[in-house]
C-alpha cells in the first residue's frame, strides 16, 4: 500500500514538474489608469526616483529601508538601489530611456527575496484634460517562476501593486 502511494505522489509530482515547463518563457502584467493632470506633471513623478515615495506603493513596506540614489538627478542614467529587511526586499533600478512626456523604461534587478531581471515601462497618452497612464512590468519567467505560477497568479499580486502605485500617482499628480 506504501508502495503504491509514493508511487502515485511520485507520479503526481513529475507531472507538475511536465506542466510547469509547458508555461510561457515570459510574462507580462499591465494596468492603465486615468489621470485628470497633463502628461508633464505625471512624467515628472515617475521620471525622478525621488519623488516615488509620493506614489510606489512600496515605499511604506518598510520603514526603515535604505535608499541609495545615483547617476543622474532624474531621466535617463538616475538610479535607485533599495535594502530592506522587511517585504520590500532588495534591488537596483535605474532609467534607460526617459522620452518626455510620454514614456519610460526602467531596468529593475531585484536580488532578494528571489532575484529577477525584469523591465519597467511607464507610457504616458494625453486624451483632452487626462492622461492616461500604462504601467507594465515584464521579463523572463525562469522555471522556479513558472512552478510558482501554477500556484499563484502572478498577475493578480503584482497587478493589484500596480494599481494601488497608479492610484496614489493620481492623487499625487491632481493635487
Amino acid at each position: 500500500m506504501l508502495k503504491k502511494v509514493v508511487i502515485i505522489v511520485v507520479v503526481l509530482i513529475a507531472a507538475l514538474l511536465v506542466f510547469a515547463a509547458t508555461r510561457p518563457d515570459n510574462f507580462r502584467v499591465q494596468r492603465t489608469a486615468s489621470i485628470k493632470a497633463p502628461p508633464e506633471k505625471v512624467f515628472a513623478l515617475i521620471n525622478d526616483f525621488h519623488r516615488w515615495e509620493a506614489w510606489s506603493p512600496w515605499e511604506k513596506l518598510d520603514p526603515s529601508m535604505k535608499r541609495t540614489f545615483s547617476g543622474a538627478e532624474n531621466g535617463k542614467g538616475t538610479a535607485y538601489a533599495w535594502e530592506s529587511e522587511g517585504k520590500a526586499g532588495a534591488g537596483r533600478m535605474e532609467i534607460t530611456e526617459s522620452s518626455a512626456p510620454s514614456k519610460i523604461v526602467i531596468k529593475l534587478d531585484f536580488s532578494k527575496p528571489l532575484e529577477g531581471h525584469n523591465t519597467a515601462e511607464f507610457t504616458l497618452d494625453a486624451k483632452g484634460d487626462t492622461t492616461n497612464v500604462t504601467w507594465a512590468m515584464y521579463g523572463p519567467s525562469p522555471y522556479i517562476a513558472k512552478i510558482m505560477g501554477i500556484f499563484f497568479n502572478m498577475d493578480s499580486m503584482i497587478g493589484k501593486d500596480f494599481e494601488t502605485g497608479l492610484g496614489n500617482l493620481k492623487a499625487a499628480a491632481e493635487k
